[in-house]
C-alpha cells in the first residue's frame, strides 16, 4: 500500500460517510461496482479513472484533498464553502464575488478593532 492509496481511501470513505451513504448506495448512485468502492476504501487496487471520476464528482470531493493533502485546511466550514463555490456557474460566481469580498473585509476589520480595543 502506498501513501497515495491510503489518502484516496481515507478521503473517499470520509466523504461517503459525511453524506450518510453506504458503500452500496454510493455504488448505485454512481454506477461503480460496490467491490471497487470497498477496495478503494480498504487501500487495495488502483482504481481506473472511469470508476474514480464518478465517485469524486458525486461526493463533491475537492481533488486537492487527494493530490495535495498537506495543503488542506481541516475546517469543515471551509470545505463546505469551497464545495458551494465550485458548484457555481461563472455568472453566479461573478455575482457573489463582491459580496463575499465585502463580508471578509468587514469581518477582518472587526477582528482588528477587537484586538486594538
Amino acid at each position: 500500500m502506498t501513501d497515495n492509496t491510503r489518502i484516496l481511501g481515507d478521503v473517499v470513505k470520509k466523504a461517503r460517510e459525511a453524506t450518510g451513504l453506504s458503500q452500496l448506495s454510493l455504488s448505485r448512485a454512481t454506477g461503480v461496482d460496490n467491490r471497487t468502492i470497498l477496495n478503494i476504501e480498504n487501500y487495495r487496487g488502483n482504481p481506473e479513472y472511469k470508476n474514480l471520476y464518478p465517485i469524486i464528482r458525486y461526493l463533491k470531493i475537492d481533488a486537492n484533498q487527494i493530490f495535495y493533502p498537506e495543503s488542506q485546511q481541516e475546517s469543515p466550514s471551509i470545505r463546505q464553502l469551497s464545495a458551494l463555490i465550485n458548484d457555481c456557474t461563472e455568472k453566479e460566481a461573478n455575482a457573489i464575488y463582491p459580496l463575499v469580498e465585502s463580508v471578509i473585509h468587514m469581518l477582518r476589520n472587526q477582528s482588528a478593532q477587537n484586538i486594538n480595543a
